[in-house]
């Protein structure tokens, strides 16, 4: 990693993973300008003073509320941030429409109808839809007048989005296509007054549509009842002979997977944003919880114990931030340079998207997974009163489980990771060959065993340009010795995945508090550093012990003592007090009483 300067073009979607970054171009959440931070408060005096006072009611479903909701946050400007001027909007950036999901990201069962109106309710109009569609639409939609909702999941078909089952037929006269069939888990169903419908034209040719309220033969079933987000309306969607007018196609017939897959690309980055917000929210709620609750005549937070516990959720919650803001700034670059290349505006954040669809998944995956962590401790450090519903603990514990299975379960996110990386690798857009095959050669030399760098950081990158080879060294040679069976070992794919998004967090929150470092100074920067060097510490553990779970479970002989050698030369990091770096970073919020790095 070197800290060089500047006019190199940003990397393209993987290629942290073979080239070195440098903290100068490397965007954080310290450098939100003074719009984006008025922005932020907007959205936390909203919750504040519209979701927080009401989440009871909003999860008793109260009819008309979260739709009235809506259309306050509407009315606020909050859903038009990222919308063009032409269409009502504010016409800004994606940083910026990022930090709206991530702090209306705390609103419980209200982030999740926002999220998934301002998303996929009404993205796929945006950039699908003809002139007419946009017009009819989009203005309504980002006022909150009207609300989006999007069906695709079938009572048979999640995962496997391709294998729904619901049909669309052009009627004779080719005024109407003919819809049957159902859909399920459709969010905002209940209310909303325009959808994003998919179905096989003929039975084959997967195609997206937009439906009204109220068009002949469709109807909603009742609101389901579930573990969590209880206040977020979801229902079936039932279409028997519904008859949508044929402008109200979408896109072009039998392409309607390139509206799925690609909005999905920038859900995941978002619900990584909104699962960030949510997880500092609990973090603050906890610690006001662990100072003013007393055991043995003391504040528990006084107990190391939960000092490991505060210090963990914070670490997560900063980590995920680095990760997310640098990659949100990837795609506006990239979407800057579509533009500039005469891209129409749709062509250019899609395509930006889709150059970033690797770290989107890996985001989904550790976003969802910090919130589970930060809510699930938070109920611990409660006790029984996490298990009490006068608590807001256990309503964050049950809301946050769904992060891990919609937009693409965790699952498929982690199959996705390498599987993206490999398909361009062999298609040209990624250059793994070159950097595996250099580190297969360094693993057959002797080491250098020169003079220590003594540059600042030079452990910490080290330490991440060594994960990086770790990852180039597995992978390799588990395409190497698998080929074509690497597809159904799915265990190994799961396990390198692990290794890439601990890495690319390492090299995200290094970059983050390096560049810290180079503005304020090490005096100030001491609590970050904390977190940046505890989180490599564990990473360097982590990134082994997965390792060595895929190469045991195919190499053997000679060629599995060598990789393990190499696993072990290759996370080896320098010794740290990890506990007395917990206990510091813990004390500080505690002093505080709040999430406050």
């Amino acid at each position: 990693m070197s800290t060089e300067t500047a006019t190199k073009a940003v990397l393209k979607g993987g290629e942290w993973l073979v080239k070195e970054s440098s903290a100068a171009e490397t965007f954080t959440a310290d450098q939100f300008g003074e719009e984006q931070l008025m922005i932020r408060d907007m959205c936390n005096q909203f919750l504040d003073a519209e979701v927080y006072p009401n989440l009871d009611r909003i999860d008793d479903l109260e009819p008309g509320l979260m739709k009235s909701l809506v259309s306050k946050a509407g009315e606020q400007g909050l859903l038009s941030t990222s919308f063009p001027e032409e269409f009502g909007g504010l016409g800004k950036d994606f940083v910026t429409s990022t930090i709206v999901n991530e702090y209306l990201g705390a609103g419980h069962s209200f982030s999740v109808a926002v999220a998934a109106h301002t998303g996929i309710g009404t993205l796929p109009i945006l950039y699908f839809g003809t002139p007419q569609q946009k017009e009819k639409y989009i203005p309504k939609l980002i006022t909150g007048e009207w609300a989006g909702a999007y069906g695709l999941t079938e009572p048979n078909s999640g995962s496997d989005a391709l294998g729904a089952k619901t049909t669309a037929k052009l009627s004779d006269d080719g005024k109407f296509y003919i819809l049957n069939g159902q859909k399920c888990w459709i969010t905002n169903g209940g209310f909303a007054q325009v959808y994003t419908v998919f179905a096989k034209v003929d039975g084959d040719k997967f195609t997206g549509f937009i439906v009204d309220r109220g068009t002949e033969g469709f109807t909603q079933g009742p609101e389901e009842h579930k573990m969590g987000i209880k206040g977020s309306s979801t229902v079936q969607l039932y279409f028997q002979d519904c008859k949508v007018p044929a402008e109200n196609l979408l896109g072009e017939v039998g392409k309607g997977h390139k509206i799925a897959f690609n909005i999905l690309n920038i859900g995941r980055l978002k619900l990584c944003a909104a699962a960030l917000g949510g997880a500092r929210r609990s973090v603050t709620d906890t610690v006001q919880y662990a100072k003013t609750r007393e055991q043995f005549k003391q504040p528990i937070s006084n107990f190391g114990a939960i000092k490991y516990k505060l210090a963990e959720m914070a670490i997560k919650v900063f980590v995920a931030e680095s990760a997310l803001y640098r990659t949100a700034n990837w795609v506006d670059q990239k979407e800057e340079e579509l533009l500039a290349a005469g891209k129409p505006f749709n062509e250019a954040l899609l395509g930006a998207a889709e150059e970033y669809a690797i770290e989107c998944a890996m985001l989904k995956v550790y976003g969802s997974e910090v919130l589970d962590y930060v809510v699930d401790e938070g109920v611990q450090v409660h006790g029984g009163n996490g298990f009490s519903a006068e608590y807001n603990a256990s309503r964050a514990y049950r809301d946050s489980r769904i992060n891990r299975i919609y937009e693409g379960t965790n699952e498929i996110n982690r199959l996705l990771t390498l599987d993206m990386t490999l398909k361009r690798a062999m298609g040209g857009r990624l250059d793994l060959m070159g950097p595996a095959m250099a580190v297969q050669k360094e693993l057959m030399s002797i080491p250098d065993f020169g003079a220590e760098d003594e540059a600042p950081f030079a452990a910490e990158r080290k330490l991440v340009t060594n994960l990086k080879k770790a990852i180039l060294m597995t992978s390799g040679a588990a395409v190497q010795k698998l080929m074509m069976k690497l597809d159904s070992e799915q265990e190994v794919l799961m396990n390198i995945a692990d290794m890439a998004i601990e890495t690319f967090n390492a090299e995200s929150v290094l970059l983050r508090v390096m560049k810290m470092v180079e503005e304020k100074g090490a005096a100030a920067s001491g609590l970050h550093l904390d977190i940046m060097r505890t989180y490599l510490f564990d990473a360097a553990d982590k990134v082994n012990k997965a390792g060595k779970d895929a190469v045991n479970s195919f190499a053997d002989g000679d060629e599995l003592r060598m990789i393990l050698m190499g696993l072990k030369r290759f996370t080896k990091a320098e010794p740290f007090n990890v506990k007395d770096a917990r206990r510091r970073i813990a004390d500080k919020m505690v002093a505080e009483g709040k999430y406050c790095f």
